[in-house]
């Protein structure tokens, strides 16, 4: 079974860029190449868990898993938070979770 990651690390680049710090500056922060960063975020490289929760970190993200009975919730807590609507609209989008374990999206 193998699922699509980019939509995880679409999330951990646009929160880089929303810290205005450029690939080269953000890797020698986490200690890693600046190529390696550049294949993480391109999706080009399988991400391993002790390297996600490291850039979450660093970013001021956490990592969790949430029951996905409960991702509305969680997504509607998020929007609100952050002072998006829950409905998209054409200046904005709702945030969507970083990636999911089924096919639900595979239509969209």
């Amino acid at each position: 079974m193998e699922y699509s990651v980019q939509p995880l690390t679409d999330a951990l680049k646009a929160a880089r860029e929303k810290k205005a710090l450029s690939q080269r500056a953000f890797s020698a922060r986490i200690g890693v190449p600046q190529s390696r960063l550049s294949k993480i975020e391109s999706g080009a490289v399988d991400l391993r868990a002790s390297s996600l929760l490291a850039i979450a970190r660093a970013l001021d993200l956490d990592v969790m898993l949430v029951p996905r009975q409960l991702v509305p919730a969680v997504t509607s807590l998020i929007n609100q938070a952050i002072g998006q609507p829950g409905r998209a609209t054409a200046e904005s989008e709702p945030i969507r979770p970083a990636y999911r374990l089924d096919d639900e999206d595979a239509d969209a």
